[in-house]
């Protein structure tokens, strides 16, 4: 399973590079208006220093405006994925897009049948939110599993791409299914290297190396 980070943040992105646990980006204009400055020279850097897949998203709310703000977003770097709204306007502009060879996002996808539209439309992930769905007392894996078995029918080569990951259960739930990606905040990749037991143990570690050096 690839790990995307969502996040427009670049020192997160780097330390995550760091910790070599990254393979793409997700953003979207909550997260890049959260930093700050120019969305723009934001995005491109973030082009910049990743080297899979960057997810940036249009606004419109028409195929045609879509379509327009695809193609200037294109231009951010090779590695650009359009973010796509889970609408009927959005399934129009992800056709378009497909048959002009870029890479799509759907997003907001909260239903097993949302997910099979976009990838009968050619979407190249599908981003359906378990924590959103969580939140309202419904069962975000349960999706998972639905999508999974639907792709898994008929042979489709859109991804899944998990995305509103709230905490390390959903990153394990997502990887026991068979999701191809989550992406996740940088604070839950953090919590995903953690263990009490690991803690103990090196504690334990010192404390006898200690020992041996007195």
């Amino acid at each position: 399973m690839e790990f995307f980070l969502d996040t427009a943040n670049v020192d997160e992105i780097k330390a995550a590079q760091a910790q070599g646990v990254m393979d793409g980006v997700t953003t979207n204009p909550t997260l890049l208006s959260r930093e700050g400055g120019d969305w723009k020279a934001q995005a491109s850097e973030i082009c910049k220093i990743v080297e899979g897949p960057v997810s940036l998203e249009v606004v419109g709310a028409t195929a045609d405006e879509m379509i327009r703000e695809a193609e200037a977003l294109s231009a951010f770097g090779e590695n650009v994925v359009i973010k796509v709204p889970m609408t009927s306007e959005g399934l129009v502009a992800t056709k378009v897009l497909y048959k002009k060879g870029l890479k799509t996002n759907v997003t907001l996808v909260f239903s097993p049948l949302q997910a099979l539209l976009a990838a009968k439309a050619g979407a190249t992930y599908v981003s359906p939110f378990v924590g959103r769905l969580d939140g309202i007392s419904h069962d975000g894996m349960e999706l998972i599993k639905q999508i999974r078995t639907i792709f898994d029918n008929y042979d489709f080569p859109t991804k899944i791409l998990v995305a509103s990951i709230r905490n390390p259960l959903h990153v394990l739930d997502s990887a026991l299914i068979g999701a191809d990606v989550a992406t996740i905040p940088y604070k839950v990749i953090c919590e995903l290297a953690k263990h009490p037991l690991t803690d103990k143990g090196l504690e334990q570690f010192n404390v006898d190396w200690e020992k041996l050096t007195k």
